[in-house]
């Protein structure tokens, strides 16, 4: 099932195969914050006993397909977010789609690839839990196409604000 049925709950469609060949279709009903292989018990839709007695129950494990761009984990999710060199630069508000509808994030300003912002409250919600929260991790995307005078510009920033980003870097 895809995440976002797992993550929201909704509906599932089986067939399945009756006594005699019969092909019958079942509407099951997905609850919010299904795990992976979790299993989901259908009370009395199975096939009778074989001695002739009443239906037994049908037990079905889920199984999640990756999202695209979201990833899961337990109740967090986390999502990369990608951004415009200026948007990093100088700080932005972007709309960030959810489970829970499209927010308006704040990129802080002079912020750099990889750091996580999060998002209280906006991940998985299972029946009786607070929900998880949701991480958004910011990547700088650079334009395709840039001009040398455009490099050269960069350049100059960089080298007006020295550093040393890989300093602790480690084997």
């Amino acid at each position: 099932m895809p995440l976002r049925t797992a993550v929201s709950g909704g509906e599932a469609t089986i067939t399945v195969q009756r006594t005699g060949g019969k092909n019958e279709t079942i509407h099951v009903k997905i609850p919010a914050g299904v795990d992976d292989q979790q299993k989901i018990r259908l009370r009395g839709q199975g096939n009778p006993g074989a001695r002739g007695g009443e239906n037994g129950d049908i037990l079905l494990t889920v199984r999640i397909a990756p999202h695209p761009q979201y990833r899961r984990s337990g109740n967090r999710l986390e999502v990369t977010v990608p951004i415009t060199l200026a948007e990093a630069a100088q700080g932005a508000k972007i709309d960030l789609p959810t489970p829970k509808g499209t927010i308006t994030l704040t990129i802080p300003p002079a912020s750099s690839s990889g750091a996580k912002l999060r998002v209280k409250g906006h991940g998985v919600e299972k029946a009786g839990q607070a929900a998880g929260d949701l991480f958004a991790e910011l990547l700088i995307v650079l334009p395709k196409e840039m001009s040398e005078e455009d490099r050269q510009s960069l350049a100059d920033v960089s080298n007006r604000h020295a550093q040393s980003p890989r300093e602790d870097l480690r084997w």
